[in-house]
């Protein structure tokens, strides 16, 4: 049985948080073992894809700050939702799947694990898009619904030495505690977990690409 690393993070600074998946997915060639990272904001934030313009972003979201995210997708508000990322490396067998493959199989795993808290759930079969742009508002293809209302998205980065991969659960208006729905997401994945060791933590990285990359407005304006 294959052995992954898991970290919950906690709420941490927008540009930090960008930052940190960043600099995990320029680890994976050291880490060796996908990483699983839960992790929230220290204020409402809105995240928009890195090829996505700036203006399109802003008009679609009254939510400051606007940070790039280091993947593509479109504009994710974090306001009340659940944030993920997964980061594999280049030797795993979800490196070498096609975009369209690894997305399906994502949501069909967070759709195990919403099963397990007696919500059900399915993949849209087809793109309803409603506002271009927008990543909750339609759904495309393979997307997460709950009664017809997409509950979650993702959006990929592939790289020679890894596949970065974040997310976003908007959870159904239910008495659902996000920690059960974490421990879920874990006993479906037929792994087995070890939390990451903090010494593997890109820490030193991650602060450097804070501080000069995403908090910086010519890097989220860019274009």
């Amino acid at each position: 049985m294959e052995t992954w690393y898991w970290i919950q993070s906690g709420a941490g600074a927008p540009a930090y948080n960008m930052a940190l998946d960043e600099a995990l997915l320029e680890s994976a060639p050291q880490l060796a073992r996908p990483v699983l990272r839960f992790y929230s904001w220290t204020e409402p934030v809105a995240t928009f894809g890195y090829s996505q313009k700036y203006s399109q972003a802003a008009a679609l979201t009254p939510l400051r700050p606007l940070v790039r995210r280091p993947t593509g997708g479109g504009l994710v508000p974090h306001d009340a939702d659940w944030t993920y990322s997964l980061i594999f490396p280049a030797q795993h067998p979800w490196h070498r799947l096609k975009a369209a493959e690894s997305y399906r199989r994502l949501h069909e795993w967070i759709g195990a694990a919403f099963a397990r808290l007696n919500v059900p759930a399915s993949l849209a079969d087809s793109s309803q898009k409603e506002i271009p742009g927008s990543c909750f508002a339609g759904a495309e293809k393979s997307d997460l619904l709950w009664r017809g209302r997409k509950i979650a998205g993702a959006a990929q980065r592939r790289a020679r030495g890894g596949l970065l991969i974040q997310g976003s659960v908007q959870p159904p208006p239910l008495a659902l505690d996000r920690g059960a729905w974490e421990s879920a997401l874990r006993r479906v994945m037929e792994v087995e977990w070890t939390p990451l060791p903090p010494g593997l933590l890109p820490e030193a990285l991650a602060r450097r690409l804070q501080e000069e990359k995403y908090a910086q407005a010519g890097f989220n304006q860019k274009r």
